[in-house]
C-alpha cells in the first residue's frame, strides 16, 4: 500500500485514477479546490483535501505532501486565461515539485501532453501557447529535480471507453481516452523502472502495463 496526493484531485483523469488506486488498496489524497466536489471525490474512495494551490507557497504545499509516499500532478487551469495558465501549470507546479524535495517524498509522476517540449512549436498568437510554455517549462524543471520523476505525455484525450491498451512508440500524436491515462498512472506509480522516463503514448495495441515497462 502506498500513500499517494494527487493534486486535480477532481479532474477527469483524477476521477478515473482514484478508484484504480483505492481499489488495489492505495491510499488517496485528492487536493480540490472547490469544496463542493468533495462527496463525488469522496465515492472514489479518495479522501478530498481542500486547497488552493494558487495560493500556497512552498512550504504550505510541503506540509500537505508529507507523509505521503508519491505526488500525483494533474491539476491544470484548464486554458483559456494565460496568466492562471501560467499561475497553476507552471508556477504551481514548480513549488509542488520543490515542496515534494522538501518534505521528502521522491516520487513525483507529472501528467503532461505528447508534444511537450521547449521546441514545442507553437505560434505565440496561438491560444494554446501559453499551455505549451507552462507545461514545457514545469516538465523541465521536474527532469531537473533531484525527485523520481516520470512525465506522462498522452495524446489528445477522449471520453471514449479505455481499452487496456496504448502504443508507446508513435511519433505522431493521435488520441487516448482518459481511462488509459489514469491507468498510466496507476501503472507507473507500480512500476519503479519507469523513473526518470518520459512516455508519449497513443491508444495502441500493447497492455498498459508491459507498454509502460517496456523501456525500463
Amino acid at each position: 500500500m502506498s500513500r499517494i496526493i494527487l493534486f486535480g484531485g477532481h479532474g477527469k483523469i483524477a476521477l478515473l485514477a482514484e478508484p484504480l488506486l483505492t481499489a488495489r488498496g492505495d491510499g488517496v489524497t485528492a487536493v480540490i479546490r472547490n469544496p463542493d466536489h468533495a462527496d463525488e471525490v469522496r465515492a472514489t474512495g479518495a479522501e478530498p483535501l481542500v486547497a488552493d494551490i494558487e495560493r500556497l507557497d512552498v512550504d504550505a504545499l510541503a506540509e500537505l505532501i508529507a507523509g505521503h509516499d508519491a505526488v500525483v500532478w494533474s491539476a491544470g487551469a484548464g486554458g483559456g486565461n494565460p496568466a492562471r495558465t501560467r499561475a497553476v501549470d507552471h508556477e504551481a507546479a514548480v513549488r509542488s515539485m520543490d515542496a515534494a524535495e522538501r518534505a521528502g517524498v521522491r516520487r513525483y509522476v507529472m501528467v503532461s501532453y505528447f508534444r511537450a517540449s521547449p521546441q514545442h512549436g507553437v505560434d505565440p498568437d496561438h491560444p494554446f501557447f501559453a499551455y505549451a510554455e507552462a507545461k514545457a517549462a514545469a516538465d523541465e524543471h521536474l527532469r531537473a529535480s533531484s525527485l523520481d520523476w516520470t512525465v506522462l505525455g498522452p495524446s489528445a484525450l477522449t471520453l471514449d471507453p479505455g481499452t487496456g491498451r496504448i502504443d508507446v512508440d508513435a511519433e505522431d500524436s493521435e488520441s487516448v481516452p482518459r481511462a488509459d491515462v489514469a491507468a498510466v498512472v496507476a501503472a507507473v506509480l507500480a512500476d519503479d523502472g519507469t523513473i526518470g522516463r518520459t512516455i508519449r503514448f497513443n491508444s495502441g495495441g500493447t497492455p498498459i502495463a508491459e507498454a509502460v515497462a517496456a523501456r525500463a
